[in-house]
């Protein structure tokens, strides 16, 4: 036998080991699967926000103020009425950082808005999306 033959020999038996155990894996990775428990269909809660869709407690919410609660800010410009805003500036897509001094506020490139989420200085021009919110007893829930 060659010096040629040997390696192409040696390369064989390695490419049908390879091939042996990829087979073997995914055998392995989906024996049973039919039988597996089905996925829920609602992603879990996100930070703050439990699995009844509660977003945060109508005390914790601030007249004139508001939370950011994941992908939700929530504000309450007067009292008792509350507002549901995305927390994607409309600008650049960055997330809001804050909410103080009366307006949610990007610090990617320094756009503000309102509690109502319309725009109060630029460089966005577009107003915050709005969320549904509800209060249910003395929480504020999304939808």
């Amino acid at each position: 036998m060659s010096i040629d033959e040997s390696a192409f020999t040696r390369r064989c038996v390695v490419t049908a080991g390879a091939v042996v155990a990829a087979a073997a894996l995914t055998a392995c990775t989906t024996s049973g699967k039919e039988n597996a428990t089905p996925a829920p269909k609602d992603p879990p809660a996100g930070p703050g926000q439990s699995a009844d869709n509660t977003l945060a407690k109508t005390a914790d919410i601030p007249v004139g103020g508001g939370v950011i609660v994941g992908d939700t800010v929530v504000t309450q410009p007067s009292a008792g009425s509350f507002v549901g805003l995305s927390s994607v500036c409309t600008h650049a897509g960055c997330k809001v950082a804050s909410v103080s001094g009366g307006t949610i506020n990007c610090t990617c490139h320094g756009s503000r808005y309102r509690l109502d989420g319309s725009v109060s200085n630029g460089p966005a021009v577009k107003p915050l999306a709005a969320k549904p919110v509800r209060v249910v007893g003395d929480s504020v829930v999304s939808g």
